[in-house]
């Protein structure tokens, strides 16, 4: 009787394993999909190409605009969108000017 959900003697790739200081534990193994790798993400929380550790310009199939919500790369992109974040002053400026427009109606 096994006690875990995989087999351990599978093969498995070697270059998706997150390695840390941490000599104590290692994760050699996960199953099912992962939100910000596997499915649609904007690009500053890309599992693929982690922000601030790849070139912000670099993306996934699966990456979009924070600012303009299209499939990245947009018009944009190397202008200044490949590096909006949550926290960026860009993304706060565009719902701030949507958000005027639509009360002045």
């Amino acid at each position: 009787m096994s006690h875990i959900d995989f087999d351990p003697f599978d093969s498995f790739d070697v270059k998706r394993l997150t390695f840390s200081d941490d000599k104590d534990m290692a994760i050699i193994h996960e199953t099912g999909q992962v939100a910000c790798r596997d499915y649609p993400h904007p690009r500053h929380l890309c599992l693929n190409f982690p922000f601030g550790s790849t070139p912000n310009a670099t993306y996934c199939d699966l990456c979009y605009c924070y600012i303009c919500d299209k499939p990245a790369p947009c018009a944009q992109w190397m202008s200044s969108h490949c590096n909006a974040s949550a926290g960026s002053m860009q993304r706060k400026l565009l719902i701030q000017s949507e958000s005027s427009y639509y009360d002045s109606e």
